[in-house]
């Protein structure tokens, strides 16, 4: 989590020092370890360190290469020995990893990328043809932004120093508003027109007078992995997550681990502690940390991690988030986005004294793995590969097998099937059914970022099965693009359910191995039986906390309610509906709780911007974008290819 911030003067200026001085105290606090500068005539670049592994102490950025570019490099490289055997003179052993990344690029060029697996951001500027690159993993769990006018380039993992150093006041992206009121905004969208995020797999080049994005790599839709027995899976399975996990574990300090009691974060732990046994682990060693609240009548997440930790033998630090007040949207400090403004102040509190306590520099998250592994036991991707494929007697048996464990007709269950092959219903009637406090303007202009996205399946593509796994894909790009970077203490999150080799099975494999009727998660279950307590591989899902989120939404409204709605002045909610659908929260009904928590989330955020003045004064200022227009999304000279692809 090492942080690059750069600057290029297009007019062929001189980079300004007073510049960078102020933007090194901006992201010097993310960076304690070490910094290093590099200064070459338009161009100024700072490189702060956040090390996670042993070989990160011996690195030294900016990088020179022997070619005259300048490379910066943010990450953790998976496959370090494949890409050393590849390299002349190179060894694995002591070389750290932007040695390897640096002689991959000088020996491949940019054609390198699709080789580095791993979580990376990386920068290269290139004197010699004045242009710069800016890239990053297929998976995008690190940040990488820039803005791009006539006058400079600029980049950073940190998007507060694009906002509060631009020198000008910035438009809202209304996309993105409708994205972050419905689902994720797009994964290259940020809330300033003009300041964008690289997409995860792409490359941004930048050059004198032109911008060019295009994607470097993606899954094999003609991949197919196909065993003649349920063991040969459960094997592939059990290979490729413990080699997750333990590419997870590298580590110079002890690593953190989620552990709620749910089957995700469960199997990370016990697949952990058996990568450990066999002596693979890069770690002095795991701990965990688990949260419960025993007020709430279903939430009983205690009784199963304390199982885990019964079967390791250990016992993590448990917080209880019963006794503190509802969570709060407050900010001490700049937010450059709303996804900052959520507070659990005393659950945050404890954590930091943990983390703190035990040294830790990274935390393993369970994100993704409801999503890749079949958390929602629903037959229709099945049933659509064999529609897709006309394997008409595998369906017609298929169908009544669900039929029978779903306690539905077959013909619902085929008119589902069929209707994923239809175009998407127009958004905004039932964007306007569920969140009736958006205006009609904002839903008609903004109808796809408000269903997050969703396409229809192609019966001519790729099978449908992964199709949708992609789309659930770039829905999980969007959610870890609105994860801030952490800080006090600072820690590095690592997804071991977002794997690239692991997704590259997954979405290899039928989607039968993944559901079967009455067997959610099957191969998983299947696979870890004996890793993971029976306790937590049979237990059914886990239940909807709901009411916190409504104690919160009485205590931000009672705070937020007698002054003007900023996001009623942007043309946005309709205060009528908006205060009716909040006092529903006090009742019994059924209310859409978390689209309401987004839109007080962006109104104390609206509010927290005022003194640092960074948004237009006008009243509206959100820039719309009609219907296949790019404004708001992409920079005049902006070539997008397939983002959502």
């Amino acid at each position: 989590m090492s942080i690059q911030f750069g600057r290029w003067n297009l007019d062929g200026k001189p980079a300004d020092r007073e510049y960078f001085d102020e933007a090194e105290s901006l992201v010097a606090p993310y960076g304690p370890d070490y910094a290093n500068h590099y200064f070459g005539g338009s161009v100024g670049i700072i490189y702060r360190a956040f090390c996670t592994t042993k070989e990160s102490w011996n690195e030294v950025q900016p990088r020179i290469l022997p070619s005259g570019g300048v490379l910066t490099w943010d990450g953790h490289l998976d496959n370090r020995s494949q890409l050393a055997g590849m390299l002349t003179g190179v060894k694995c052993i002591g070389t750290t990893d932007v040695d390897i990344v640096s002689a991959a690029y000088e020996k491949w060029g940019p054609d390198c990328f699709a080789n580095l697996i791993g979580d990376w951001t990386l920068s290269i500027w290139d004197s010699n043809t004045r242009s710069l690159i800016l890239a990053k993993d297929p998976i995008g769990t690190r940040h990488l932004y820039f803005s791009h006018d006539e006058h400079h380039v600029t980049w950073s993992s940190i998007l507060g120093p694009l906002v509060l150093l631009a020198g000008e006041k910035f438009s809202l992206c209304e996309e993105y508003v409708a994205g972050w009121f419905s689902f994720f905004p797009a994964a290259h969208l940020t809330p300033y027109v003009g300041i964008y995020s690289v997409p995860p797999s792409s490359i941004v080049l930048i050059g004198e007078g032109k911008l060019k994005v295009t994607k470097y790599w993606d899954f094999d839709d003609s991949e197919h992995i196909r065993y003649s027995s349920d063991g040969e899976y459960e094997e592939h399975f059990r290979s490729v997550f413990a080699e997750s996990v333990c590419r997870r574990l590298r580590s110079d300090s002890p690593v953190l681990a989620e552990l709620s009691g749910g089957m995700d974060s469960s199997s990370i732990v016990c697949m952990a502690d058996t990568v450990i046994a066999r002596g693979s682990g890069e770690t002095p060693r795991l701990d965990t940390v688990s949260y419960f609240n025993d007020s709430e009548p279903n939430w009983n997440e205690r009784p199963y991690f304390t199982k885990v930790e019964e079967k390791r033998g250990r016992t993590g630090c448990h917080i209880d988030v019963s006794p503190q007040e509802p969570h709060t949207f407050a900010s001490d400090h700049f937010a450059p986005t709303p996804s900052h403004m959520q507070r659990f102040r005393k659950a945050d509190e404890l954590f930091a004294a943990y983390l703190t306590s035990q040294g830790s520099r990274v935390l393993l998250s369970g994100v993704g793995g409801d999503e890749v592994l079949g958390g929602v036991p629903a037959p229709t991707l099945e049933l659509a590969d064999l529609f897709a494929t006309a394997r008409f007697k595998t369906l017609a048996h298929q169908l009544k097998v669900w039929a029978l464990n779903k306690r539905k007709p077959w013909f619902h269950l085929l008119f589902e099937t069929v209707r994923g092959f239809c175009p998407v219903a127009l958004s905004a009637s039932r964007c306007a059914q569920i969140r009736p406090w958006l205006t009609a303007e904002f839903l008609s202009r903004n109808r796809v970022a408000l269903q997050g996205y969703e396409r229809r399946l192609n019966l001519l593509g790729p099978l449908p099965s992964l199709q949708s796994a992609m789309s659930t894909l770039d829905s999980l790009r969007r959610q870890l693009a609105c994860i801030p970077l952490p800080s006090g203490p600072l820690y590095e999150i690592r997804y071991p359910f977002l794997d690239r080799t692991l997704l590259e099975f997954l979405f290899a494999i039928p989607r039968n191995q993944l559901v079967r009727p009455g067997q959610r998660r099957s191969l998983m279950r299947r696979a870890l039986a004996g890793i993971v307590p029976d306790e937590l591989l049979n237990r059914s899902r886990k239940a909807f906390i709901n009411r916190s989120p409504r104690a919160t939404i009485t205590s931000e409204w009672s705070r937020l309610k007698n002054q003007p709605l900023l996001a009623s002045s942007l043309g946005v909610i309709k205060i009528p509906e908006f205060n009716a659908a909040l006092e529903g929260t006090r009742g019994p009904q059924t209310v859409p709780v978390v689209p309401l928590l987004r839109v007080l989330a962006f109104e104390t955020w609206l509010r927290s911007l005022r003194p640092s003045q960074v948004l237009l004064d006008a009243p509206d200022t959100a820039t719309r974008s009609e219907p296949g227009s790019t404004v708001g999304k992409f920079p005049l000279g902006f070539r997008a290819k397939n983002f959502l692809s």
